[in-house]
């Protein structure tokens, strides 16, 4: 750290320059890095959802499996020639637009209704490509459509909205990225007015502000060469909003504050210059040591093989590292050239939150703690239990337009898909048989006939497409079409062109949730598996349940190592085999306690009106558990560190066990409840928003943050120190030899 620190406060232009040049040629490419993001999760490779996609394309000629819904409503009848001169018009122009293939209007619908019983809604389909392609078809789409209903369909005696898989993954890349810059817009100001009452000086509130802002920047330049190698989840952004400006402004606001103490300290040499230098090897240390343990914990979310969950890891990895960069060189480069301007202009003049000092309040107030431990460690922990426990009925999964408030076009119109009673056509299941070396002829016809009545006989089910429909379902779209030529359709479409496939397409009655799925395959699994003939199962609901499997049997390997790398880095650190434990164990308090309050609100709805949560999401996505694990276990230990070793600083000093603990609580409550503060901010800024996964990771972040900055780093911590007494610093000899010796001060 001293060839570091020696360099960037002996050369501060050099550095500031090299930063300005990097940002420079970062700012293009990071303002074009959320066009380039993803909210489509993708499949896992060689999965049954991803093989059938594939026998669908090579078997059965159908390239394109992404279904676009098109709802027509109008205020008429659909047979007026009003209405089918313009509809005529629309689809024929639809059908141009590149990257669109078949367009089935209403009345060539089959095995579920296209028509309400008043006349009003109707509904068309329009096929387009798969993931990249599907993105850029459907804008397409969309820009038709608008340039339609606003030009030659201006007087139609209809309007048309859309909705589909594509269009519910496109609103939520388009949301996910207009709220996270609603949410920096919020936060900035409000987290200058916290700095300004820390600092007092208009100068040093600046300098976190431009520090996140620059790493963010960087951060996000990154992220859009990652877009370049492989599919990048929108959430991406989010998470490096969430660093950058949370973890980013903490590690600004703890070099900021020592270097002030810095420079006020009598007969230390080398002015703002020594001051620097000796903030880098102090406060740089501790950023170092807490960013790493960020990045640690991060990197959890890139165990899952996933690209898109992957991405998210990458992106909190590469932002936490610049942050760290960040504030352990541009940052002391200012201060040389700042030096006591750092404090100008005074603004405000608080004592309370501006003392160098230790806070008479705070040391007050850990005397009060140690002095009846077991109160503090056991209240705390009984209330941070109770908090987790709604965490026990945690349910994950995709929620789709669910995951989207109201008022979000391809949201409000499923519903009134949903009210048609063709929702299901989002969540139906495609079945392939494989009728290995033989071929499709009378037994298998049977077997077929068979299958497919059963499955239609099962609760929940709208229609089970097959070439044995019964008249009433191939009337689905209200038409009177020779019914001769549509099964004809339904046979090509039921058997491959080498009559080695069969194939059945399930639509269940309604839109299946995420927590419905697993029962509902299991139903139809249980009737396949009646065929005696292998098959495989596909559609939406496999893929994302495959995806939510992915990642929950992932977890405990990540968890695993960000426990054992933690550990390690803690025993390196405070040479101590109790204090690394106790920091997993009660980290892992805070986490559940926040799990607890997500699934409270997101999950089961309680007082989510309030907070613009819709009331029937039912599940949490299926990456927000790692997620919010990874953060918050990263974030918790930056006052962990802060707290702890402020403690180990007064424990070799040679303060007895309950002064250090006093002392440090003194020293550093201040700086932990000013960053927390601020945190809680960010985090509360990105609860205001359309996109639900944003909207709880926001909520879980700002909980844990509540609770961390409070009852765990001021109350459960100092009385379980209190109470282990010597044991905090108990360490093999033998292991004493071997570990590397790391100083961590700030």
């Amino acid at each position: 750290m001293q060839p570091l620190a020696r360099f960037v406060t002996s050369r501060p232009w050099l550095v500031l320059a090299l930063w300005l040049a990097l940002v420079l040629v970062c700012a293009p490419l990071a303002a074009r890095a959320p066009a380039q993001l993803s909210a489509d999760p993708g499949s896992l490779t060689h999965s049954e959802s991803a093989t059938v996609i594939e026998l669908l394309k090579d078997r059965f000629g159908e390239g394109d499996t992404n279904t676009v819904l098109l709802l027509t409503q109008s205020e008429g009848k659909p047979d007026s020639p009003a209405f089918q001169t313009a509809y005529t018009t629309l689809l024929d122009g639809l059908r141009s637009v590149p990257g669109v293939g078949k367009v089935t209007p209403y009345s060539e619908q089959v095995g579920y209704p296209a028509v309400s019983p008043d006349g009003r809604l109707t509904l068309s389909l329009a096929q387009i490509p798969l993931r990249i392609p599907g993105t850029a078809a459907l804008k397409r789409l969309r820009a038709y459509l608008d340039t339609w209903q606003t030009g030659a369909g201006k007087n139609a005696p209809f309007r048309v909205r859309v909705t589909g898989g594509q269009a519910i993954a496109n609103d939520f890349t388009t949301y996910a990225e207009s709220d996270t810059k609603r949410s920096e817009f919020a936060a900035l100001p409000l987290t200058a007015i916290v700095l300004l009452l820390v600092f007092g000086a208009l100068v040093a509130t600046g300098l976190p502000l431009l520090m996140s802002v620059l790493s963010i920047t960087v951060a996000m330049a990154g992220l859009y060469g990652l877009t370049q190698l492989t599919v990048i989840s929108t959430f991406a952004q989010s998470v490096i909003t969430l660093l950058g400006l949370g973890a980013g402004i903490d590690y600004a606001l703890l070099m900021v504050n020592r270097f002030r103490e810095e420079l006020q300290r009598p007969l230390q040499p080398g002015g703002a210059q020594g001051a620097a230098y000796r903030t880098v090897l102090t406060a740089g240390r501790s950023v170092a040591f807490s960013g790493l343990t960020v990045a640690v914990a991060m990197a959890a979310l890139i165990i899952p093989p996933l690209a898109f969950v992957r991405g998210m890891g990458f992106g909190g990895v590469l932002v936490v590292l610049l942050t760290v960069l960040v504030s352990i060189t541009a940052l002391p480069a200012c201060f040389v050239l700042l030096g006591e301007r750092v404090n100008s202009p005074r603004l405000l003049k608080l004592t309370w939150s501006q003392n160098a000092r230790a806070s008479e309040a705070w040391t007050a107030f850990a005397r009060k703690v140690i002095a009846r431990p077991w109160l503090g460690l056991v209240g705390c922990t009984v209330l941070l239990l109770a908090l987790a426990a709604p965490a026990l009925d945690l349910k994950t999964g995709y929620a789709g337009a669910f995951g989207l408030t109201a008022g979000v076009d391809s949201r409000d119109a499923l519903r009134q898909v949903q009210a048609l009673g063709a929702g299901g056509l989002l969540s139906n299941f495609e079945v392939v048989f494989d009728l290995k070396e033989q071929t499709y002829g009378p037994q298998s016809r049977d077997m077929l006939r068979r299958v497919s009545t059963e499955l239609q006989a099962l609760p929940g089910v709208q229609t089970v497409i097959s070439p044995f429909l019964t008249a009433s379902a191939l009337r689905g779209g209200g038409s009177s079409l020779d019914s001769l030529g549509q099964l004809a359709t339904l046979t090509r479409r039921s058997i491959s062109a080498d009559r080695h496939h069969l194939r059945l397409t399930i639509i269940p009655a309604r839109y299946l949730r995420a927590d419905q799925i697993d029962a509902y395959e299991t139903r139809l699994r249980a009737v396949l598996d009646t065929a005696g003939v292998a098959y495989l199962v596909g559609g939406a609901p496999v893929g994302e349940r495959e995806f939510t499997r992915a990642i929950t049997s992932a977890t405990p390997l990540a968890v695993g190592i960000v426990f054992g790398v933690t550990f390690l880095l803690f025993l390196v650190a405070f040479r101590s085999i109790v204090l690394p434990l106790k920091s997993i164990l009660m980290n892992s308090l805070t986490v559940g306690a926040a799990y607890g309050v997500v699934v409270l609100v997101v999950q089961k709805g309680f007082l989510a009106g309030p907070l613009g949560i819709p009331d029937d999401v039912g599940v949490l996505d299926s990456s927000l558990p790692l997620l919010l694990f990874a953060v918050l276990f990263g974030l918790s230990m930056d006052y962990e560190i802060f707290l702890l070793s402020r403690v180990q600083e007064e424990h070799l000093r040679g303060a007895s066990n309950d002064e250090a603990i006093v002392l440090a609580v003194g020293r550093t409550a201040r700086i932990i409840t000013s960053a927390a503060a601020i945190m809680f901010i960010v985090f509360c800024a990105f609860i205001v928003g359309r996109v639900v996964v944003n909207k709880s990771i926001g909520l879980g972040l700002a909980v844990a943050v509540l609770l961390d900055a409070t009852l765990v780093r001021l109350i459960l911590v100092p009385s379980f120190l209190k109470l282990a007494g010597k044991w905090n610093w108990w360490l093999p000899k033998w292991l004493d030899r071997l570990l590397p010796h790391v100083d961590i001060e700030h």
